[in-house]
């Protein structure tokens, strides 16, 4: 996916291509030498203006070697407290160029000098800057007039680097396919659209992405029963119809690791017949973020194209509609890997269309080289009550906790302003799945709303999803074990109304696709 405006990186913080500088850091004072020129400017209006350094200016620098150039300096506020994080600069770099916009920008330079403390960071404001310039798909398509916010955004940096401004082309093209399909309207980006899509975006072969799109009623029937049934009530209207998207990469050489992606495609959340109420319909359309993820991971891939790795990825689209052919509470389905489930509420329907494309990913990963396979879903309503919007939960079964997968994975989030926090799936997750009953083999939720009102929700469902798909039997006592990690993004996908945010991409590209490249790139300085 080429981006609609240019992204340069220069060395000259008076390059006379860009028409205003943002600058982010947190004091005047640990400006580089090479920053020279804006530390004399900035002290003299700090003299004469008290909110310099804690709230967004603007001015115009006079004089040699600027001319009357504009400059925001929105700082970052304070990184030495305990809780001070990397976001300090993606969300002062937002706030920035959001600021230069309104000053008349369409082309501004972003400098942010590097904090030994934070060694990410400058990777951190140039998609905090990005994400302030993205215009959605529709209004793109819409108004072509208004298809972007600026021509170019120059990235100042005291030696040139083009590894780095490869990486942050990448990553931006890579969440910009994630808020297209996550954030666009249910009719938009309905399942069959979203299909058209993803095709048409890696259709060249050189994009290194296959893309295969299944939408015959018998063979999800057959292959993937439970997106089936979710899909039985959508698929009478054409352009409602479910599908699952299944997207292969292989990088390379050989594949050192196989990541495994599994995303929540829900179009649109009705709750089917246990139907939302009381405005609960509203946003749903973004339930759909975490197979959006999924694509705009692929198209990390596709920029970067990455030696020694293969992923596989399934976006399980569907829209749970409700009417006459609706699935419904106390049925009885059979999932792909065998298991009896008993319905207990429509509105859980994004682990029952991820079940199946779930136990095809653990039946291929018995082959593959050193799996690890995850489920990214907009998942429980106890995500966001538990963490608070913004992050991330992971889930690791037992054989991805033994090799510290959670605790790393954050790491990786963290240094990139993509955070996460880690929980854990306890027994009484499995306990909460199991049936009482001689009629099945567990049901799909106990308790109402399927979000869980209880205290364990979003362990609960993802305990689900390790029993539904049967790689329960593929843990710490199994001589076949498989690595598998539940990420629950309902409360990092986005504020609504705002953007989605296109997490957990970033976190994931810091786990296995950038190491190299940000090591390599540290040692040009």
């Amino acid at each position: 996916m080429a981006l609609p405006y240019d992204i340069e990186i220069t060395t000259a913080v008076d390059d006379k291509n860009f028409d205003g500088i943002v600058l982010v850091t947190d004091k005047i004072s640990t400006l580089p030498a090479a920053l020279n020129d804006l530390k004399k400017p900035l002290e003299d209006l700090k003299e004469n203006d008290k909110s310099v350094e804690k709230d967004v200016v603007f001015t115009i620098l006079q004089g040699e070697p600027f001319n009357n150039q504009r400059l925001v300096f929105s700082p970052t506020g304070p990184l030495d407290r305990d809780y001070d994080d990397v976001r300090r600069y993606s969300d002062a770099a937002l706030t920035g160029i959001e600021r230069a916009l309104k000053a008349g920008c369409k082309a501004p330079l972003l400098v942010s000098p590097p904090n030994a403390s934070f060694t990410q960071s400058q990777v951190a404001a140039a998609l905090g800057a990005l994400r302030a310039v993205y215009v959605p798909l529709e209004v793109r398509e819409a108004t072509p007039d208004k298809a972007k916010k600026i021509d170019k955004l120059g990235i100042w940096n005291s030696v040139k680097k083009d590894r780095f401004l490869k990486v942050t082309k990448a990553l931006e093209s890579g969440r910009s396919v994630a808020r297209d399909i996550g954030g666009s309207d249910p009719e938009r980006m309905a399942a069959p659209n979203v299909a058209t899509y993803v095709t048409k975006l890696f259709e060249d072969p050189k994009s290194g992405v296959a893309v295969k799109v299944i939408k015959d009623e018998k063979t999800l029937e057959r292959e993937y029963p439970l997106h089936a049934a979710v899909n039985r009530c959508a698929k009478h209207v054409d352009r409602h119809k479910g599908c699952v998207i299944e997207l292969e990469y292989v990088g390379d050489g050989e594949p050192e690791v196989t990541v495994m992606l599994v995303g929540k495609g829900v179009t649109m959340d009705t709750g089917g017949v246990d139907i939302k109420i009381s405005g609960g319909m509203r946003s749903m359309h973004r339930d759909k973020c975490g197979a959006a993820a999924v694509a705009g991971f692929f198209q990390i891939l596709s920029a970067l194209k990455p030696p020694n790795i293969k992923v596989l990825g399934a976006m399980t689209m569907v829209r749970n509609s409700v009417g006459s052919d609706s699935y419904v509470p106390d049925e009885i389905l059979t999932a792909r890997s065998g298991v009896r489930v008993r319905v207990g509420n429509t509105d859980a329907e994004g682990r029952m269309a991820m079940a199946d494309p779930l136990c095809k990913m653990k039946e291929l990963a018995l082959n593959e080289k050193n799996p690890h396979i995850y489920t990214i879903a907009t998942l429980t309503g106890h995500a966001v009550r538990t963490v608070g919007p913004g992050y991330t939960i992971v889930m690791d079964n037992g054989p991805a906790r033994e090799a510290n997968h959670a605790q790393n994975l954050a790491k990786d989030g963290a240094d990139l302003a993509d955070p996460l926090e880690v929980s854990t799936i306890r027994r009484e997750d499995y306990e909460y799945n199991k049936s009482l009953s001689p009629y099945e083999d567990m049901v799909q939720t106990s308790v109402n709303p399927a979000s869980g009102p209880g205290p364990r929700g979003h362990q609960n469902a993802a305990a689900f999803l390790l029993m539904i798909s049967g790689l329960d039997k593929h843990g710490l006592d199994s001589e076949s074990r498989l690595r598998y990690s539940h990420l629950d993004i309902a409360a990092s996908s986005g504020p609504y109304p705002g953007l989605p945010v296109a997490a957990p991409i970033v976190a994931l590209g810091g786990r296995y696709l950038l190491p190299k490249v940000i090591d390599e790139e540290a040692g040009d300085k």
